[in-house]
């Protein structure tokens, strides 16, 4: 926003230098990005925050100096002369939105002349590039630039019988305004109209049929305080922005209205040759109170960690319009001023002004000193850690991808939220993100896809996050919430290894060893049985089962977007527990074993998992290992039946096994498991 530099020295001293002002001002939170010449003048950009609309015009700006070089302020007379009769005897305003506007005070002016205004007048508007249109309007918008309160000049015979009504537009109604567009209204907008039509969009912009020409005579001067979000739905639904909208959305001043009145309509009847009649229409329903804040100044010491003096609190703060009232013995009760109501709520906002203003660069740099003891990471966070820690050992690297997924994406990929709904995102950034995922592997396979356009031979990826899906009610036992639950998902896929190695092409007994290893070091196995998926390929796809509950799934991708097949893996994070304990240390014996095989027929349908279950159910005495050899369907095993040779291992801790022994438990286990798992074709 650009401001006058000659303007501001109406109000205030300036420094003798514009670089100490733009450098008192930045440091103070006004950065001032550029300056430069307009004619005699000299203007100064300044980024004014969304917070501090009271600095929008050039008094508010002026008060800022004033407070920074401890200099007095000149603030304009609101006085004016006025005649009989007074306006009430001559027009009428209504308020029927209260809740969206706060205040209406209306200022009758007879007798203007409608014309150029002076050379003083403007020269200060077009200095900060607004064009000069006529005396009358020409007043509201200096005194908009002055005090940061918009006006708004209507031709009181222009209105049915001279009555404001301040309410909601009724769908339907259109309204042509100032720029000749005609808006079609609708009952979110606040409008001001007279006892027939609109004929203004409530602090965004007039309306064509009301306003000042030369031939008008009568004014009738608005000045009012409308709901900041009423003013931005208008403006953003009209796609219209102004001066006035500006200041209106970021919060104006509700104690201002009556003062910018006065000031507007003195300076009108001085441009404009008219009389101001007497009293301003000022419909006030509920008045705003103002607030109070407790300040205590050790606090504000110990926060800022710089010894900031009482007396020179004290001084800024009223500088800047606050009234203080001593408590007790350093703590003071702060009155907010009307132009700061908006921002100033709690003490850290007074402790913040004093900073500002004391200086940020004379507070000493120190470290922050921290007291009791530091709780360190929850066990969530420990598993995550360990889970990094544990597969980044076995090569793989770390994703981290967007929390949504498009709908359709999400339709196919369910994950573990197979059978839930997806939740909805109600303000998506797009289509692709329009709901909250519910498997982490989509996403995690566009960066697999990003790596194999760029020519990786191989690809071990991993990501740890959460996973949405939208809770399921009884009707009557109130609304629907959100199901959330952490989850780790992997893909593999490629070869590894050079030629002089031997190239190893990745498989899914690859992905599932990691997942076994993550069971094994969280101190519990994983077991896996056969599943049908619909992003799996049939055959290659299983479920992780934890003490008998499925918490995952793993398998062959059933698309291959690559040159490679990949195969992925998802499983809830609760169940591992790495980092715990670890179980008892089990040294091995210093005895040598023996192994044995036996080579089972039984029915296709037996997953190796129920076979290895099984085994270890009846494991005979010193059966220390047993692990799969072989699968084998084809020639001499009969239809729907597999060859499955298993792999044996007898070991005592304490002596050598004898041959015998070892026949001996080996033909018990052996008759156990023929029994249970034979080949039967009749089932």
């Amino acid at each position: 926003m650009e401001l006058s530099r000659d303007w501001l020295r109406q109000y205030v001293e300036l420094p003798e230098t514009v670089e100490e002002l733009a450098e008192r001002l930045t440091n103070a939170g006004h950065s001032v990005e550029l300056m430069r010449e307009s004619g005699d003048d000299l203007l100064l950009d300044i980024d004014i925050t969304t917070n501090r609309s009271d600095c929008m015009n050039h008094l508010g700006m002026a008060r800022e100096i004033s407070v920074l070089f401890d200099r007095p302020l000149s603030v304009p007379s609101t006085q004016v002369t006025e005649t009989a009769p007074s306006s009430a005897s001559v027009a009428k305003i209504e308020i029927e939105a209260p809740d969206l506007c706060r205040r209406y005070v209306g200022r009758v002016i007879r007798g203007v002349e409608v014309g150029p205004s002076p050379p003083w007048l403007r020269q200060r508007l077009e200095s900060i590039g607004v064009r000069s249109i006529n005396n009358v309007v020409d007043v509201t918008n200096f005194v908009l630039w002055e005090t940061g309160q918009p006006l708004h000049a209507f031709d009181l015979e222009k209105l049915t019988h001279a009555t404001i009504r301040v309410r909601r537009a009724v769908a339907g109604e259109t309204l042509v305004t100032l720029d000749g567009e005609e808006r079609k209204l609708d009952p979110e907008m606040l409008i001001i109209a007279d006892d027939a039509v609109p004929v203004a969009l409530a602090g965004v912009m007039g309306g064509l049929d009301s306003e000042v020409t030369e031939t008008t005579t009568e004014i009738l001067l608005e000045s009012a305080f409308f709901d900041p979000s009423a003013v931005r739905r208008t403006a953003g639904r009209l796609g219209i922005h102004t001066d006035a909208s500006h200041r209106f959305e970021r919060g104006a001043d509700p104690q201002a209205a009556a003062g910018a009145a006065d000031r507007a309509a003195g300076l009108m009847a001085d441009v404009a040759g008219g009389e101001v009649l007497e009293g301003a229409l000022d419909v006030y329903p509920a008045p705003m109170e103002p607030h109070r804040i407790d300040l205590n100044h050790e606090r504000l010491v110990a926060f800022a960690g710089a010894a900031i003096p009482a007396p020179r609190v004290q001084t800024w703060l009223k500088g800047l319009g606050c009234e203080l009232e001593v408590k007790t013995p350093g703590t003071w009760s702060v009155t907010v001023p009307s132009w700061r109501w908006n921002d100033l709520v709690l003490p850290a906002d007074l402790y913040e002004e004093a900073i500002r203003i004391y200086g940020i660069d004379d507070i000493p740099a120190t470290l922050p000193r921290l007291s009791g003891v530091d709780a360190g990471s929850d066990s969530a966070g420990r598993r995550e850690d360990h889970l990094r820690q544990h597969l980044a050992a076995c090569g793989y690297s770390e994703a981290i991808t967007f929390a949504f997924h498009d709908a359709a994406g999400d339709e196919r990929y369910p994950g573990l939220y197979q059978g839930k709904t997806a939740l909805k995102l109600a303000n998506a950034l797009s289509e692709r993100y329009s709901v909250m995922r519910r498997s982490l592997l989509p996403n995690l396979l566009e960066s697999v896809q990003f790596n194999q356009r760029r020519g990786a031979e191989s690809v071990l990826l991993f990501e740890l996050g959460h996973v949405f899906a939208q809770e399921v009610r009884n009707t009557g036992s109130g609304p629907a919430g959100a199901q959330e639950k952490g989850v780790l998902a992997m893909v593999a896929g490629g070869h590894e290894g050079a030629s002089w190695e031997g190239v190893k092409e990745l498989d899914f007994f690859d992905l599932k060893g990691v997942l076994e290893s993550l069971g094994t070091a969280g101190g519990r196995g994983f077991g896996f049985r056969p599943v049908s998926k619909a992003f799996l390929v049939e055959g290659c796809a299983a479920e992780i089962l934890a003490d008998g509950e499925v918490v995952g799934y793993c398998g062959r991708w059933i698309e291959e977007p690559g040159s490679y097949p990949l195969f992925v893996a998802e499983l809830e994070t609760a169940p591992l527990v790495l980092g715990g304990s670890q179980g008892p240390v089990v040294v091995p014996s210093r005895f040598p074993g023996i192994g044995m095989d036996l080579t089972l027929t039984h029915s296709l349908e037996t997953s190796w998992q129920e076979v290895q279950d099984a085994v270890w159910g009846l494991a005979t005495e010193d059966l220390s290992a047993c692990s799969l050899k072989d699968r084998y369907c084809g020639q001499g095993v009969p239809t729907g039946a597999v060859n499955t040779t298993i792999h044996f291992f007898y070991n005592a801790a304490d002596r050598s096994l004898t041959q015998e022994e070892v026949n001996e438990r080996h033909t018990e286990l052996v008759m156990a498991l023929e029994g249970r798992f034979s080949w039967n074709p009749e089932g």
